[in-house]
């Protein structure tokens, strides 16, 4: 499903306009990257998903090409972890 369908989807089952169903997903996801990037708290939909930044250690790898070894800087990324509902959804329960 890309984004056009999940607005459509969103619109039908909630009986709004495409915009305005529009108009809330890009505010979700402008808040959600908002609080990802400060990075002092998570957001948390109770039993379906979970954003958050974690941080990532410094490491060694190896160049695929030439087996060098290269220095892997520490740094942040986002974390996002299915609750028990969506657990539940996708084993089909």
């Amino acid at each position: 499903m890309n984004r056009s369908e999940l607005v459509g989807a969103v619109s039908e089952r909630a009986e709004v306009a495409r915009k305005d169903a529009d108009a809330v997903l890009a505010a979700f996801a402008d808040v959600v990257g908002e609080v990802v990037a400060k990075g002092d708290e998570k957001v948390t939909i109770p039993g379906f998903l979970t954003f958050e930044r974690t941080l990532r250690a410094a490491r060694t790898a190896r160049n695929p090409q030439t087996g060098d070894p290269i220095q892997i800087p520490a740094g942040y990324s986002a974390k996002v972890s299915a609750g028990s509902k969506l657990k539940d959804a996708a084993k089909g329960v």
